[in-house]
């Protein structure tokens, strides 16, 4: 997605992120192809920030930026920021967002 390194960059400086993410379970190589695609695009102290998993919803956090509804983010115990939609339709939006409504906590 256009945007999504820098914004990942950016937000990670002022909060604690992760990335959380699915991944097919009939191919098996698309798990180190992600940790891989990581390590490649954000560098190396981010893969260590890399969760793959069909259960958004078992993840504890403040907030959930996914492009979609299923393996439980439309559950998920946060806020479910469903990026592409509404206020959030790009990377730069949901960047400002963040920066408009930052905590003193460190993370989202």
């Amino acid at each position: 997605m256009h945007g999504v390194k820098e914004a990942f960059l950016i937000l990670s400086e002022h909060f604690d992120a992760c990335i959380l993410s699915t991944v097919p379970w009939n191919n098996p190589s698309a798990w180190s192809d992600k940790l891989c695609w990581v390590k490649e695009h954000l560098g190396a102290p981010v893969y260590k920030r890399l969760i793959l998993s069909h259960h958004k919803e078992l993840t504890r956090g403040d907030c959930l930026i996914d492009d979609n509804t299923k393996n439980g983010a439309s559950v998920f115990q946060g806020m479910h920021i469903h990026f592409g939609h509404g206020a959030f339709k790009d990377w730069p939006l949901v960047v400002e967002y963040f920066r408009k409504n930052e905590k003193s906590e460190d993370h989202i």
